[in-house]
């Protein structure tokens, strides 16, 4: 997946020996790719719909979950290294303040 903040998960960690998913940050939303033997699960929330992120760490990996406002699913990122974490977590706070100092563009 092209793109300058695209974070993967080790293959290590629990579902992704054989296809390690794959998060994409950008300024107006964040992508959560899942490969798979046929096709890949795609899960897009829009900078403006997350409510919070949430990263636990254990002893090799972390775990990053993504709140959204609108009431469905969260995106659950599993087997992330601990820099990569914090730096997603890092840029979704950036693009975040920058959009909503900005105002919201319809």
């Amino acid at each position: 997946m092209p793109g300058e903040h695209v974070f993967r998960a080790s293959r290590w960690s629990r579902g992704n020996h054989l296809f390690p998913a794959q998060v994409a940050v950008n300024p107006s939303e964040v992508v959560q790719y899942v490969p798979g033997w046929v096709g890949r699960r795609e899960h897009t929330i829009h900078m403006a719909h997350i409510a919070s992120v949430d990263i636990s760490t254990n002893l090799f990996f972390s775990n990053v979950v993504i709140e959204t406002s609108g009431g469905s699913d969260p995106v659950r990122c599993y087997g992330h290294r601990k820099r990569d974490a914090l730096e997603m977590k890092r840029l979704i706070n950036e693009y975040q303040s920058a959009y909503y100092k900005s105002g919201p563009r319809t």
